[in-house]
């Protein structure tokens, strides 16, 4: 009967463990409290944090929000947004040096966004947590001082007007506690002001549409104020008649809409209701035509057509052939059609109006690729 051979020991040594191994504890309120010592020593140069940050070996990737919160608020950031405070009395666990703690100007603001600039073009992964932390912030704007939310405002109108966030952290905004406030309305002013400065009305209307926002604006007044009227009234006095008017061109095109399909009292049967919706809008495909000008203001009407349709059940199998009807008398566009379809359609009956869509939308896209063929 065999023995089993013990295997031979390492008594007496020392086993490394391999770093791979070992797990860091996570610490935010150590990087924070080295980030704001580091920003510190600069005594208010934001040239020299600029280095410091360009040059600290802190693990960004790790603790990007924790860092973004220091840049912005001056500290790590609670739920609500209040300054996590450390127990610690001896410690310091907020700085001055940053956006809020910043002097209400412009101009120093704008020293700020060179700082969160330098940084971002350093370390390009940070891009994404930059956004995400914008957004973050944004909803915790009830709980900023109103100085703090004026200063976010102006900052974040020049990090727009320079590129270096998308118009999709703006949704925020849209947060019903920040709406009925009145806080949504009062910051987009003063960050369209701020953007404004730098760029023209192209600029942020490219940007919301990207974001696939333009068609929103409305919905940063409260429910009890939120009206044309009212909003062309507040920009307009606001000074911002750029933003008035760019919100007129796009709904005047919803007003002839309404007025049409008001004028007429519509069949209760699907079968029938298509025929006399086709004959009716033919009729004025030309008036249409004159006010849907813009790219913005098409998709806007495809958008109401598919939320019409879907409010009117009976209209429902009706919406493809209202498209179609105004495709073929030059209302509507190929390019407003597609970008509706890809990216800017409502959520109100999407599966069903996508899927309705589904056979012309293959059609647009296969008479453009043979367009580019003979071409």
């Amino acid at each position: 009967m065999s023995q089993k051979v013990e295997k031979p020991s390492l008594s007496g040594q020392r086993l490394k463990t391999r770093k791979r191994d070992e797990k860091e504890k996570y610490d935010p309120s150590a990087f924070r409290d080295a980030v704001i010592q580091g920003i510190n020593d600069t005594e208010g140069d934001l040239e020299l944090v600029a280095k410091f940050l360009d040059s600290s070996k802190l693990d960004y990737r790790r603790y990007a929000d924790v860092l973004f919160d220091v840049l912005f608020a001056g500290g790590q950031l609670a739920p609500g947004g209040s300054i996590v405070e450390d127990p610690d009395q001896t410690k310091v666990s907020r700085t001055d040096i940053s956006v809020f703690g910043c002097e209400e100007d412009r101009n120093k603001l704008k020293a700020y966004f060179d700082v969160f600039n330098k940084l971002l073009r350093r370390y390009k992964y940070l891009e994404k947590s930059f956004e995400e932390s914008i957004k973050k912030i944004l909803v915790f704007l009830k709980g900023f001082k109103e100085d703090e939310q004026r200063k976010l405002a102006t900052i974040l109108g020049i990090i727009f007007a320079n590129g270096f966030c998308k118009a999709q952290v703006l949704t925020a905004l849209f947060e019903e506690h920040l709406v009925k406030e009145g806080i949504s309305l009062r910051f987009a002013t003063l960050m369209f002001r701020s953007w404004l400065e730098d760029k023209d009305i192209n600029s942020v209307v490219k940007a919301l549409k990207t974001a696939s926002i333009d068609s929103r604006l409305l919905e940063l007044f409260p429910m009890n104020k939120r009206s044309q009227e009212a909003f062309v009234t507040h920009f307009r006095k606001e000074g911002l008649e750029s933003i008035a008017n760019f919100q007129v061109r796009s709904e005047i095109v919803l007003y002839v809409w309404n007025t049409l399909m008001a004028q007429v009292e519509w069949n209760k049967k699907e079968e029938l209701v298509a025929e006399q919706a086709i004959k009716h809008l033919k009729k004025y495909s030309m008036v249409m035509a004159a006010v849907a000008k813009s790219l913005e203001a098409e998709i806007k009407l495809i958008v109401k057509i598919q939320e019409y349709c879907y409010e009117n059940m009976v209209f429902m199998k009706v919406f493809q052939k209202i498209v179609v009807l105004f495709y073929k008398t030059d209302v509507l566009s190929e390019d407003s059609i597609l970008k509706w379809y890809s990216t800017s359609h409502s959520a109100r009956g999407k599966s069903v109006f996508l899927e309705q869509m589904k056979p012309f939308i293959e059609w647009l896209q296969n008479a453009e690729e043979e367009s580019d063929e003979e071409d």
